[in-house]
């Protein structure tokens, strides 16, 4: 199987679920004897060091390519399927994924699948498992080739690949930069004096299950007692009941923190883009079937308007 990998960079650094992508990658091509080759689009060579576990980095790298154009990359991507021909495409579920992997499907008339939370060879046959109704269920798809697959964020466990011999293309993209059909106009800078979440070890958020507005007050206080600061679900932020800088998500930030701790959040997969690589996750939630408890280490199904005072209690009662 020839495997395909989009990888989302910036400055020569890795992106997105580039280093997600290419487990699954390596791991599939080994099932298969087949090759992995990397995709990289930007306005700075991508080190072959950084892509352990491909054979072939594809390389389309021009100073015009320095800001995301999606109508570019779309052209660049189109014109190395059209000459690689590979099996499988994959693309993170994100907001770049989002853009690219549908519009490939289509172009190409190509079987797909987005939401997929794993990704197998079952059979000889090429088997997605895939959130659907805002993950409530999942669905088992099995995929003609060649075929395009958005793999959701957080849903492959990273491993140390080996470093192999990677042949490097440079891509001739004179025709994709000719005509942009989108211009690159301006990018709003991050207020320098607004919270920055994702330096925080410790964060608390909160979701529609936390039912008022007035109960983030006591959701304050504990991330006051845990040293952490609070954060929200789009949701939440959509409401108005916390600022912007304090979402968490696709269309929000994406954080990393030693603890997660997650009240009233359902899960969603654009939620789950944000903060499913937090070291300890720890999820409240009435529903017993939020796509949430298939990502946290640590559950519980009550009302979290009961369990915040009671965690609350439980601390300070410890550090009396």
């Amino acid at each position: 199987m020839r495997i395909l990998v989009y990888i989302e960079q910036a400055g020569g650094e890795l992106g997105g679920s580039s280093l997600e992508l290419l487990t699954k990658a390596r791991s599939l091509a080994d099932a298969t004897s087949g090759v992995v080759e990397v995709l990289s689009i930007g306005s700075t060579a991508l080190s072959s060091e950084k892509i352990k576990g491909a054979d072939v980095l594809l390389q389309a790298v021009d100073p015009a390519l320095e800001a995301y154009i999606p109508s570019t990359h779309a052209a660049i991507i189109e014109s190395v399927v059209s000459s690689r021909n590979p099996d499988l495409v994959l693309f993170g579920y994100t907001a770049a994924g989002l853009d690219q992997a549908p519009y490939l499907a289509a172009r190409r008339n190509l079987s797909t699948a987005a939401y997929c939370t794993d990704l197998e060879m079952v059979d000889a046959s090429l088997t997605a498992r895939c959130q659907i109704y805002g993950g409530k269920l999942i669905a088992t798809v099995a995929l003609e080739t060649p075929a395009v697959v958005a793999l959701t964020p957080g849903s492959v466990q990273e491993e140390a690949l080996a470093g192999r011999d990677v042949e490097v293309v440079e891509l001739d993209i004179s025709a994709a930069l000719a005509t942009p059909s989108i211009t690159f106009v301006d990018q709003t800078p991050v207020d320098p004096d607004a919270i920055d979440i994702t330096q925080s070890e410790r964060l608390v958020c909160v979701g529609r299950g936390i039912g008022d507005k007035e109960n983030i007050d006591e959701v304050r206080a504990l991330a006051t007692i845990l040293k952490g600061e609070v954060v929200g679900s789009r949701p939440i932020v959509d409401l108005g009941w916390l600022p912007k800088e304090r979402q968490v998500g696709k269309s929000g930030r994406k954080v990393k923190p030693r603890v997660y701790l997650a009240l009233g959040v359902s899960g969603a997969p654009e939620h789950l883009e944000g903060m499913a690589k937090s070291d300890l996750i720890v999820a409240i939630n009435t529903d017993a079937n939020a796509p949430i408890f298939r990502f946290a280490h640590y559950g519980a199904t009550v009302d979290c308007v009961d369990f915040v005072p009671a965690l609350q209690s439980a601390i300070e009662k410890r550090g009396a």
